[in-house]
């Protein structure tokens, strides 16, 4: 499970290299589905998040829910819960321990509102692949080789200028996909969710930070 979030997380926080290197045909698509993310008072959608083998073979999936604001979100699945309050990220691993980071400290990670707003000219190539199907296919690679993954490619609704799926290449070949359904970027999202409370917790939680 720590490992599937992590994919997850790291597929939800890609912030994105210089203008030049990239293709302004990906830009546009990603400025579309950027400014109605942007324009979203709040975000609420079902996340399935898949793994498979170097050789293509299942490796197990997980359902998540995820609900955010601006850059605030909170990911649940299960009794295991990541909550991000715009500054420290907190992530429960459904047992006894929570861990807190700062947010500038999970930038090997891609939040998700960095994904959803296709906001990846800082640390990404990019370029518009060719696609006869539903969807723009945007594949980008890090321009840092310290990150754990080889490359990314988004799927991106044509009609609805909206983010579908991701399928992440790790540096194993291994691959993991996170699709996206039931998106709303018109929900009504309070506050409240965003706020790290310990006492809904386990008495004997510990935070590590």
């Amino acid at each position: 499970m720590n490992k599937l979030y992590a994919c997850l997380l790291c597929i939800l926080t890609i912030s994105g290299s210089a203008f030049s290197q990239n293709d302004p045909a990906a830009k546009k698509v990603l400025d579309a589905v950027g400014s109605k993310v942007k324009a979203a008072k709040g975000i609420t959608a079902n996340c399935t998040l898949s793994s498979f083998t170097s050789k293509g073979k299942p490796n197990g999936s997980q359902s998540i829910s995820l609900q955010m604001k601006g850059e605030k979100y909170l990911l649940n699945q299960g009794k295991t819960e990541i909550i991000c309050d715009g500054k420290d990220v907190y992530r429960f691993d459904g047992e006894k321990t929570i861990t807190k980071s700062a947010v500038d400290e999970s930038s090997q990670t891609l939040s998700p509102a960095k994904l959803l707003a296709g906001a990846y000219d800082k640390d990404f190539t990019y370029k518009l692949l060719p696609s006869t199907t539903a969807f723009y296919e945007i594949e980008m690679k890090p321009i840092d080789n310290r990150k754990n993954f080889q490359k990314v490619n988004l799927f991106i609704d044509k009609a609805k200028s909206t983010f579908s799926k991701a399928r992440i290449l790790d540096k194993s070949n291994n691959i993991t996909e996170v699709k996206i359904a039931n998106l709303n970027l018109n929900a009504v999202v309070p506050d409240s969710k965003f706020v790290f409370n310990k006492s809904k917790y386990p008495k004997d939680v510990e935070i590590l930070d």
